[in-house]
């Protein structure tokens, strides 16, 4: 398995950890090795190695493809949010899955980095072609070709005219969310850090099959203004309609195709997680702890609300009839009758 600790490093571990009586390698300097403990079998530091500053954490999940698991960094702004400690450390690499040895690197946001970086890269296959979807730092979304990390297109997700400001007054957006590629296209909202407010955000379906910058030319819809806002989730996507959701606690139903809006749900609770499809339903928890389960389709039906005791920040999760959810204190797995 693969994941990126809190100390900014990937790790590659043993999914059988000490249990197999082995201490698997290069990397065998572990100090817990009792039976639950982590068997690391390489790990790569990233902050040491590339000089990244991480902005309050590294959250990054990162994606493998081939031979290669690809990164976003999460280099960012000091602790006075103005100045960028390490600009020409790069926001987006892929190391070797095997060894853990850097292949590439790349710096695109560089000096342009607003605030932290904390979203995930996507991986699909465009028309024939691989690429690798990084969100920026700078509210660009970056796609690199996997193999050496070169740019096949960008795209600004906020208006030219946005403008940002310090402690999220402005009105230019970065990337939170995580990229879903479906039909050639691209899916991704705008928002910021939580702490930063409520604020108006924008929701893009971007033609993936471009050229260099395709910000005036490759937008296919665009959900935003006034009426949509700031956004840490992603979309979810079943039989020709999109689900989403924003920081306010709405959750949308648009067309997949054309963005057009057919229904409209009000949580009353700010909403971190992103909405779920399964079974014929839609799944989204809220900040108050409720669980809100949606009819799937254009028309809106609410199933059902159940409290969980504690807020729900996660995306529910469904694998062999269970649903698993995760509350700031407890991790629930929920069979179906």
């Amino acid at each position: 398995m693969y994941y990126i600790s809190n100390q900014c490093r990937i790790v590659c571990a043993d999914t059988e950890g000490f249990l197999d009586g082995e201490n698997d390698g290069p990397y065998t300097e572990e100090e817990e090795t009792s039976d639950i403990g982590v068997d690391i079998i390489w790990e790569y530091d990233m902050m040491e190695e590339l000089d990244v500053f991480p902005h309050n954490l590294a959250t990054c999940s990162p994606v493998g493809a081939g031979n290669l698991l690809f990164v976003i960094t999460a280099n960012g702004v000091d602790e006075g949010h103005v100045a960028i400690p390490s600009p020409l450390s790069p926001s987006f690499i892929a190391v070797d899955l095997n060894t853990g040895e850097l292949v590439w690197e790349k710096d695109y946001p560089g000096e342009n980095i607003l605030h932290g970086q904390w979203s995930n890269p996507a991986y699909g296959v465009i028309n024939g072609k691989p690429q690798v979807i990084c969100p920026g730092g700078d509210g660009w979304v970056y796609s690199l070709e996997p193999e050496t990390g070169d740019l096949i297109w960008k795209f600004d997700c906020n208006p030219k005219d946005a403008v940002w400001e310090l402690g999220g007054r402005g009105t230019r957006n970065a990337i939170i969310s995580t990229p879903v590629i479906y039909d050639n296209k691209v899916f991704i909202g705008v928002g910021q850090d939580p702490e930063h407010g409520e604020g108006i955000g924008h929701l893009w379906a971007i033609d993936a099959t471009g050229t260099g910058d395709v910000t005036g030319s490759h937008a296919v819809w665009h959900f935003g203004n006034e009426n949509y806002n700031r956004t840490i989730s992603t979309v979810g996507i079943s039989d020709g309609l999109l689900y989403a959701a924003d920081l306010s606690g709405f959750v949308y139903c648009l067309d997949v195709k054309t963005g057009t809006q057919h229904w409209k749900y009000d949580t009353f609770a700010a909403i971190w997680g992103s909405p779920f499809v399964a079974d014929g339903k839609v799944y989204i928890g809220d900040e108050d702890g409720d669980v809100a389960i949606l009819k799937a389709g254009t028309e809106f039906e609410l199933i059902n609300e159940i409290n969980m005791g504690s807020a729900v920040y996660t995306t529910p999760i469904a694998k062999d009839g269970m649903l698993y959810i995760g509350t700031r204190n407890t991790l629930y797995a929920i069979k179906g009758k």
